[in-house]
């Protein structure tokens, strides 16, 4: 059960969506970086925000449209109790008012899933740098 060599410098990342399908297609993709590390996954916002507090990651992933709490509002309470979390909204949804809500609620980035994977492991390679230089 070791640690591949360099995990302790990692970026911790949460992944949150309703669709388990995606969610299994993403984090591989996430843990093929060698500085991200998928530290767990939720299927809805309320298990997101629990688990936030539980993990303690660097980012977390967040699908805006879920069960139980959506995306905006588990990004505001995110952001409220981990000011420093790098939160990322993720969206198939190109609403422009969507995404400015879940901006004001606090997110770092709003990505579309279409977009979605070179921006993504782009803006969470960023947070090693940021999460690391002091």
């Amino acid at each position: 059960m070791g640690e591949p060599e360099g995990a302790a410098a990692s970026v911790r990342v949460l992944l949150a969506d309703d669709d388990a399908a995606y969610l299994d297609s993403l984090r591989p993709l996430i843990e093929h970086q060698h500085e991200l590390t998928v530290v767990g996954t939720a299927p809805n916002g309320l298990d997101a925000i629990e688990l936030a507090d539980e993990l303690e990651p660097d980012a977390v992933v967040i699908d805006l449209h879920m069960p139980l709490v959506d995306g905006v509002t588990a990004v505001a309470r995110l952001r409220r109790d981990h000011p420093n979390l790098c939160l990322i909204a993720l969206t198939g949804d190109p609403d422009p008012e969507l995404h400015e809500a879940v901006t004001e609620a606090g997110a770092d980035a709003v990505l579309l899933k279409g977009d979605l994977v070179d921006a993504l492991v782009e803006r969470l390679s960023a947070v090693k740098a940021a999460t690391h230089s002091g």
